[in-house]
This record gives C-alpha cells, sequence and structure tokens, in this order.
C-alpha cells in the first residue's frame, strides 16, 4: 500500500528547543533534525542573551526567527552574487573559445 511505504520513510524525532520538547515527525535524516534542532535552540538563546529583561518565549522564538531569516537572506544574496559571477565568466570564457574556433577554420 502506497500510503505505508510513505510513511515508512518518515522519521520521528524528539528535539528539545529552549527547555520545550518536541516530536518532529519528518523524512529527513534523524542527524539532520537533531542539528536543525539545535542550531534553533542555539539562536533562541542567543537573543535571550542580548535581552535586558526575561522575555516571553514566543517573542525570543520570532526574533530567533527573524535572525535566522536574515542569515538566509544574506547567504542567498551572496549565492546570487557567485551564481552571477560564475556565469559573467562562463560567459566569457565561451567568447574566447568561440573567437579561436573561429580563427582557426
Amino acid at each position: 500500500d502506497l500510503k505505508k511505504m510513505e510513511e515508512s520513510n518518515v522519521n520521528i524525532v524528539r528535539v528539545t528547543i529552549y527547555g520545550q520538547e518536541y516530536s518532529v515527525k519528518s523524512r529527513a535524516d534523524r542527524d539532520y533534525i537533531i542539528s536543525v534542532a539545535n542550531y534553533v535552540n542555539e539562536k533562541m538563546e542567543e537573543v535571550e542573551s542580548t535581552l535586558r529583561t526575561i522575555q516571553p518565549s514566543i517573542r525570543v522564538a520570532i526574533l530567533a526567527a527573524m535572525n535566522i531569516t536574515d542569515e538566509l537572506f544574506t547567504a542567498n544574496q551572496e549565492k546570487d552574487k557567485i551564481v552571477s559571477s560564475v556565469e559573467e565568466k562562463a560567459g566569457f570564457l565561451i567568447d574566447i573559445i568561440d573567437e579561436q574556433l573561429k580563427e582557426e577554420i
């Protein structure tokens, strides 16, 4: 049965984030899920350490999510710059090869 085959590929992993335990159901590898949870936990603790007063965990989670999203956006911008640079250089090399091939003909 297809549904049973799909469910057999699902991992359920218990993780702790900011003192709360969660069961995460995912197709991702167990170690990957734990790594993601640990990263979120670290980011929440990092945010908490910068706050002057104790804040509700939802506020800490939102601020951590904003920090993580900023990291993602920054990484995507860097990736886009690299891709653009590689495409530009590849185009330049293609032009050089085309010129060389024309000279040989």
